[in-house]
């Protein structure tokens, strides 16, 4: 059973409904779907996926060494560094900081477990990949 993964994006955009067997939810994406939510129905539609998922065992949460490794990602996008796939990386505007650390995160959990990630922010993911081989589909295949 393959392992699988949505970026807050997918969610966003395609609104699933039913997750596949090996789904594993992310608490960086329900972090960022709660922080989102138009009303308070829906902060509690994100907290009970939160405890059911949790409950289930298929709940991704960064783990301290995940923490790290997201560090050192940020530190290199932001000094602008070669990764280990080579070749200099454009460096990121501190700006981007923020947003680009939750993705990190979710890249690292996603990883760890040898999920698929399924994302449409390709641009922040191809960055990420540099320095965390993490597997990455657009929704636009995914959901063909």
């Amino acid at each position: 059973m393959a392992i699988v993964t949505y970026d807050t994006s997918v969610l966003i955009a395609y609104q699933p409904t039913k997750f596949p067997a090996g789904y594993r939810f992310s608490s960086v994406v329900i972090q960022e779907m709660t922080a989102g939510a138009g009303d308070k129905s829906e902060v509690q539609l994100w907290q009970a996926t939160l405890r059911s998922y949790e409950n289930a065992g298929k709940l991704l949460v960064p783990t301290g060494e995940d923490w790290w490794l997201a560090g050192k990602v940020l530190y290199a996008l932001l000094h602008g560094l070669k990764s280990q796939s080579g070749g200099l990386t454009p460096r990121l505007r501190a700006e981007e900081k923020q947003r680009i650390i939750r993705d990190v995160l979710i890249a690292r959990t996603a990883k760890r477990i040898g999920a698929l990630l399924v994302t449409d922010n390709a641009k922040d993911f191809e960055r990420i990949k540099r320095f965390c081989a993490v597997r990455t589909l657009s929704g636009a295949k995914y959901f063909v």
